[in-house]
């Protein structure tokens, strides 16, 4: 499978868990020899303007982290256009869930899948997207740019029952109609992350579960990385869900 990777993305821009040394590398390690990597280009500003005002991307310039930010969003842009065709993650960072089109927290500075989405559906790419965000965190900055949209459902499941969070996930996608599945893929909520809530299997399960709703539905399907913070185990988890996706 593609899985689209930066070596920029290495870098340390910040003093965030998102931003720890060690992080991406824990995956790349993980990941190398049984992926494919694509090299992606940066987002450009036309692209970033679709959704977020210019002066919260001023902020980011004026924080010094505009060029990694937008690195990160033209990589969930290559990740979605892969996703077209075929199941594909995006191996990025910073994060970007909790970017909302003129403010940002949790580690994040642009909502990378907003901005991917927004790229396809411009482009008339994809008519309806569903998103499973799997994140311990609520995805706030996706609700509050995509919910409004009309095309795009967004599912954050909330329940603290392992069994009951995978039944959710799994009836939400059953019952979507959508041709792009996409998945703000945070992986802290692992049992041996700050959730401690899913196993690994989980994640394979959950990527399975995404692909055979965009078979469903004659559509695709990609995955970009969100949180994620205990370097021991994030490199299985991320595999987990690969493995998952492409059957």
């Amino acid at each position: 499978m593609k899985v689209v990777y930066h070596e920029d993305y290495n870098q340390v821009y910040a003093s965030d868990p998102a931003s720890a040394p060690g992080r991406i590398q824990a995956i790349e390690v993980e990941l190398h020899g049984k992926v494919s990597f694509v090299t992606p280009l940066a987002a450009n500003r036309e692209d970033i303007l679709r959704v977020h005002t210019p002066e919260h991307i001023r902020s980011v310039e004026r924080e010094g982290v505009y060029d990694i930010a937008a690195l990160a969003a033209g990589g969930a842009i290559k990740t979605a256009q892969i996703g077209l065709t075929e199941p594909c993650f995006g191996l990025i960072r910073p994060p970007g869930h909790h970017a909302s089109a003129s403010s940002a927290w949790g580690f994040c500075y642009f909502n990378n899948m907003a901005i991917a989405l927004e790229k396809l559906k411009s482009q008339q790419e994809i008519k309806k997207a569903f998103i499973l965000d799997f994140d311990l965190h609520f995805g706030d900055g996706n609700v509050n740019i995509l919910d409004g949209k009309g095309y795009v459902t967004i599912l954050n499941p909330g329940s603290e029952n392992r069994n009951d969070y995978l039944k959710t996930v799994e009836a939400a996608l059953a019952t979507t109609e959508a041709d792009m599945i996409a998945v703000s893929a945070g992986f802290d909520n692992h049992e041996e992350d700050w959730g401690g809530l899913l196993k690994t299997e989980d994640y394979t399960l959950m990527g399975r579960l995404v692909l055979e709703t965009a078979r469903r539905n004659q559509g695709g399907c990609f995955g970009i990385l969100e949180g994620g913070y205990n370097h021991r185990v994030l490199g299985k988890n991320v595999l987990a869900f690969i493995k998952g996706l492409e059957g």
